[in-house]
C-alpha cells in the first residue's frame, strides 16, 4: 500500500473516538465518504468496530457508501494484507443491513481503489463484440472468428 493511500494516526484516532464525525464532515459527499472510509479501514482494519457504530448512526444512502468502502478496503488489502482482507470480508458478511450489503456488492462490480475510478464507467454495459453467447436469450454460440468492432 502506498503511503498516500494511508490515513494518519490522528485521523484514525478521531474516527475511532467519534465515528459519526466522519458523516458530519463529509455530509453530502458520498464519494468522499466512500474513499475516506476505505482508506481508514485499509490502513488499520482494527477500526471495524467503529464502522459498526458509524452504520448505526448513518442514513440508508450513507450505509450503501459504507458498504462500498468496505469492499474497496478489502480490495486494497487483498494482495498486501490477505488476513486483513479476510477480516473485512467477514465483518461485511456479518452486518445485517441490506443497504450496506447492496453497497458492498455494487462496489465489487467495479474492482478496487484506483482501478475502480477508471473502470466503473464501462462495466455497466455488456461487452460489445467480445461476447461468447449470441441471440435473444444468449443461448446461441457466437462466431469466435467474427472481427471485433473498433471504436470510432
Amino acid at each position: 500500500m502506498e503511503f498516500s493511500d494511508r490515513a494518519s494516526q490522528l485521523e484514525l484516532d478521531t474516527f475511532v473516538k467519534s465515528p459519526s464525525s466522519l458523516l458530519e464532515r463529509l455530509r453530502n459527499d458520498k464519494e468522499k465518504l466512500r474513499y475516506r472510509l476505505a482508506t481508514y479501514i485499509a490502513t488499520n482494519p482494527s477500526v471495524l468496530p467503529s464502522v459498526q457504530t458509524l452504520i448505526s448512526a448513518s442514513t440508508s444512502t450513507d450505509r450503501s457508501s459504507i458498504g462500498a468502502a468496505l469492499r474497496i478496503a478489502e480490495g486494497r488489502c487483498t494482495s498486501t494484507k490477505p488476513e486483513a482482507a479476510r477480516k473485512i470480508r467477514d465483518f461485511s458478511q456479518r452486518i445485517g443491513d441490506l443497504n450496506v450489503q447492496a453497497g458492498y456488492s455494487a462496489a465489487g462490480e467495479d474492482a478496487s481503489g484506483v482501478q475502480a475510478q477508471s473502470q466503473d464507467k464501462g462495466r455497466t454495459q455488456p461487452p460489445r463484440g467480445g461476447a461468447l453467447l449470441d441471440g435473444e436469450w444468449k443461448t446461441k454460440l457466437a462466431n469466435p472468428f467474427k472481427p471485433v468492432p473498433l471504436p470510432n
